[in-house]
């Protein structure tokens, strides 16, 4: 069977993955506009999630989940407070201090990031040497430097839509957000930063000893529900800030725990497993591209020219990361077929002769 549709679905689960998670930019947003706590917030977005994601580890991989060890539960603790208790706060109070489209622009450091991580550790080999070397470090480059050109240049609109699907909310909250700490909202959004490229990195060799990916991405997000609940009940003594006030709550909620958690985690997972943190965290300034056309069709911003040049760069930088990828799988595979030829003549130059005298000592 030819491997390219499963290439392909690769290529689509991370569209999806950043559709998805371009969308939790805004809604997120949205929350907190209608006053959501921000610490109450996402552990009800767990709960939501674990409730989706647990079901489908027990049903679906009874048989082939791993017997669980000491070990294995200080990872998944590390993994569930790296990877969703410490990024997802992060986020959450950088987003309170800044904007949707300057926190998608800062994850764009995350490929960087992984990269740099996954190289040091063994995970991504990177021949720089070789053309899948380069391709893979000036297409990671290139693509953030696409999201940075969306972010840091304008130019002239090329595309104003007529309608804004959710500016009397936005423009309410923006009323209420005059007290927000740039310095405090950008340092909490590199640390998120830092923290998603981590849980990137780290879920790769963990996931050889447990496979079982809905187990495994399960396991994290309970440890992560116990942690935000411990800090949300030690520090948010108010028990007005507990409660769900309004439908425009719940459905901020139901998006965030099952399209921005519970998929998004289910889909990072199911990637990295496949092609490595390198391939998952590369897509990621598509997600930059996605959310500024959101935020024009959802709250009525313009597209300008910037947005455009941006575009271009990511589409490129994707490509060359991918064609990277494919030409060290293609380099991969003639090493292993000469491997495999020079086992076979070295066996012919040993293989004894019918004249030989040990030939029945040897034989079967």
């Amino acid at each position: 069977m030819s491997p390219a549709p499963g290439r392909a679905m690769l290529h689509i689960a991370m569209v999806v993955f950043q559709t998805g998670y371009a969308g939790n930019h805004v809604i997120m947003r949205f929350a907190l506009n209608l006053g959501v706590s921000k610490l109450v917030f996402p552990l009800y977005r767990n709960i939501i999630a674990l409730s989706v994601l647990a079901p489908s580890a027990f049903f679906l991989e009874k048989k082939e989940r791993p017997r669980m060890s000491n070990s294995l539960l200080v990872q998944f603790f590390l993994l569930g407070l790296v990877g969703i208790t410490l990024n997802q706060g992060f986020y959450i109070y950088g987003l309170d201090n800044t904007s949707p489209t300057f926190a998608s622009a800062t994850e764009n450091a995350v490929p960087a990031v992984s990269f740099l991580m996954a190289a040091l550790l063994g995970i991504e080999k990177v021949e720089m040497k070789r053309r899948d070397g380069i391709a893979k470090v000036v297409g990671t480059f290139v693509s953030v430097a696409g999201s940075l050109a969306i972010t840091l240049y304008k130019g002239p609109t090329i595309y104003q839509p007529s309608l804004r699907l959710m500016e009397q909310h936005i423009k309410g909250g923006e009323a209420e957000g005059q007290n927000k700490n740039w310095t405090l909202g950008c340092l909490c959004l590199m640390g998120h930063s830092l923290c998603w490229s981590s849980w990137i990195v780290l879920q790769a060799p963990l996931l050889k000893k447990y496979p079982a990916r809905f187990s495994f991405v399960s396991y994290s997000c309970i440890f992560a529900v116990f942690q935000f609940f411990g800090i949300s009940a030690y520090l948010e003594r108010d028990m007005e800030s507990w409660k769900i006030r309004s439908g425009g709550e719940v459905l901020a909620l139901l998006y965030t725990g099952l399209v921005g958690s519970g998929m998004v985690f289910a889909i990072q997972i199911y990637v990295v497993e496949r092609a490595g943190p390198l391939f998952v965290s590369a897509y990621l300034p598509l997600q930059t591209l996605l959310a500024a056309l959101l935020a024009s069709f959802a709250l009525g911003e313009h597209f300008y020219l910037g947005g455009l040049i941006g575009a271009i760069l990511i589409i490129c930088g994707l490509y060359l990361v991918v064609l990277g990828k494919t030409w060290e799988k293609q380099a991969q595979q003639l090493i292993s077929l000469a491997s495999e030829i020079g086992d076979e003549d070295d066996h012919d130059n040993h293989k004894p002769t019918s004249s030989s005298l040990i030939q029945p000592l040897i034989s079967s």
